[in-house]
């Protein structure tokens, strides 16, 4: 753990920074399956790669200390980890998800845990007074994702993991979109953290990994057994660059809320657009509890085009912004929620909660903000019915 307070300086220094054995700068690769015991059961720390391997356990205590958390947990993918966390609940258990949840973790519950008994509810976690409401004695987790996927919806996690609290409920946020340098749920009151590290941690489309991580002992136990268990783990080589990508985390992310700021600014005026949304604008959903909690509005920007506009022909003639699934990337990737990220939540559903066909997504990169806003300006004035 580094001595410094700073969170530069952490996501350069913290968790286990170096090699003890040989000096090097940073953590090695141990690209091994099993390690040598001198004894039956006497080893140095590590007998086999499922288990724990170095260069995981740098990973792990990395974020841990990002979050100000106890214990860090490294996946082999944002489902497996999210995978895991819910497999500390039992038959019968429910979890209140948000709505605007990201589309994989709508199918794993609708798809998979409700195959075994663990239900579930979508509920507007914005709303604090409605949510008390949805509380019952079988709800034993809620899952807040703030802002939420994709509508960038916000909701009061301290607020939220108070009334957790009181019932005895788990409060569990996905701060994939944030990171620990924008916002620290454990900090405002939650019990975990998930992140899909495929996304800004890692920050440069080459991996996928899922990150957990936990404020207490025996949370720590429960995820720890269950990632020995299950093996859903992170490999060591995925391990070292997310480590690598996480360094430069802090100069990433305010060169992607610069150009956000400066896009947002842009699509606010423009003729062919309905609306956007981010967190950032005075008049969004959950502006001055964003503030509270996080340090900016983020870089990631949904907006609706007007009828008279085609997504299809926007996207036709985007040649700078990459259509593609995910987000966070050094480069700039948009998306149709409806029929990409969010194509497993039932339309019925969809509309219920505003994501329509003409929504559309966008994760700003960190190319030249005046190439990005002339890409989208072109393909906009193009892209007419």
């Amino acid at each position: 753990m580094t001595n410094y307070n700073k969170i530069e300086t952490k996501l350069i220094h913290g968790g286990i920074s170096g090699d003890k054995y040989t000096g090097s700068v940073n953590i090695p690769i141990y690209q091994t399956s099993t390690f040598m015991q001198d004894k039956v059961g006497i080893f140095k720390g590590y007998e086999y790669s499922r288990t724990g391997n170095p260069t995981r356990a740098a990973l792990e205590a990395l974020i841990a200390e990002l979050e100000n958390g106890t214990n860090g947990f490294a996946f082999a993918s944002g489902m497996a980890a999210i995978t895991a966390v819910f497999s500390i609940l039992k038959t019968g258990d429910k979890v209140i998800l948000s709505n605007n949840v990201y589309g994989g973790t709508y199918r794993v519950f609708d798809k998979v845990f409700r195959n075994f008994g663990i239900n579930y509810s979508i509920e507007d976690t914005t709303n604090i007074e409605t949510l008390k409401t949805k509380i019952t004695p079988d709800v034993k987790a809620i899952l807040i994702e703030s802002p939420a996927n994709p509508l960038l919806y916000i909701t009061d996690i301290n607020e939220v993991s108070k009334i957790a609290k009181q019932h005895n409920i788990l409060t569990i946020v996905d701060n994939t979109f944030m990171t620990p340098y924008l916002q620290k749920p454990l900090d405002l009151g939650a019990d975990i953290v998930i992140h899909s590290a495929t996304k800004y941690l890692g920050g440069h489309s080459d991996l996928i990994a899922g990150l957990v991580v936990v404020n207490n002992t025996e949370l720590a136990e429960k995820i720890s057994f269950i990632q020995n268990a299950t093996g859903g783990i992170l490999q060591p080589f995925d391990s070292f660059l997310l480590i690598r990508g996480i360094k430069t985390l802090a100069v990433r992310m305010d060169r992607h809320v610069e150009n956000a700021e400066i896009i947002v600014d842009f699509l606010s005026k423009h003729s062919a657009i309905k609306k956007v949304y981010y967190p950032g604008l005075i008049e969004s959903q959950g502006y001055q509890i964003n503030r509270k909690q996080a340090k900016n509005g983020g870089a990631m920007i949904a907006f609706e085009l007007k009828n008279e506009y085609s997504p299809d022909k926007f996207f036709a003639k985007l040649k700078l912004i990459t259509l593609a699934e995910s987000l966070g990337g050094v480069e700039s990737l948009i998306c149709h929620p409806a029929r990409m990220t969010h194509a497993s939540i039932p339309e019925n559903i969809r509309n219920q909660i505003g994501i329509t066909d003409n929504l559309i997504r966008l994760s700003l990169g960190i190319e030249n903000s005046y190439d990005i806003l002339t890409d989208l300006e072109k393909a906009l004035e193009e892209s007419e019915k």
